[in-house]
């Protein structure tokens, strides 16, 4: 996807016809499940849940022009990929959705240390991943992204 998409909606219409429906499904339940407090927007050219700059003004890597990222959804012609910022750093979330999706889905999990990939648009466990999205509060990603910023400047 091309870095000067500018709004969601704009991305959604780029997404792979064969792919569009499940992405804009998976959208949704994160849209519809997420906790309060996050705002979508287009960031790293995909839409992206953020937290605002008006709550966390140090912004992203203490660029005051950019708000942190906590959810990013992208499309290829192959996958959808939910990029979940929070799963890099909470192991019990992490864990939790590993073991779930193993009860739950047929499919061998392919993730990456914040990305889940799905590559088969009929298998998307969407209610799993509604339940995923709501492990996390805006007050519990801005802790963990700070312990962590914190614990990257000691080295």
């Amino acid at each position: 996807m091309a870095q000067s998409i500018e709004t969601v909606t704009a991305y959604i219409e780029t997404v792979e016809p064969n792919w569009r429906i499940a992405y804009q499904q998976v959208l949704d339940v994160v849209s519809q499940n997420l906790p309060a407090g996050f705002e979508l927007t287009m960031q790293y050219g995909m839409p992206t849940f953020v937290v605002p700059l008006s709550v966390f003004p140090e912004g992203y890597l203490n660029r005051v022009d950019e708000p942190l990222p906590f959810i990013s959804l992208g499309a290829t012609k192959r996958q959808v990929a939910l990029y979940h910022m929070g799963l890099m750093g909470n192991e019990a979330v992490r864990s939790w959705f590993q073991e779930a999706y193993q009860e739950q889905v047929s499919t061998k999990l392919n993730m990456g240390k914040s990305c889940l990939r799905f590559t088969n648009p009929k298998r998307i466990p969407y209610e799993l991943i509604g339940e995923l999205v709501t492990k996390i509060t805006l007050e519990e990603w801005l802790q963990q992204y700070q312990h962590y910023q914190k614990k990257k400047k000691n080295y």
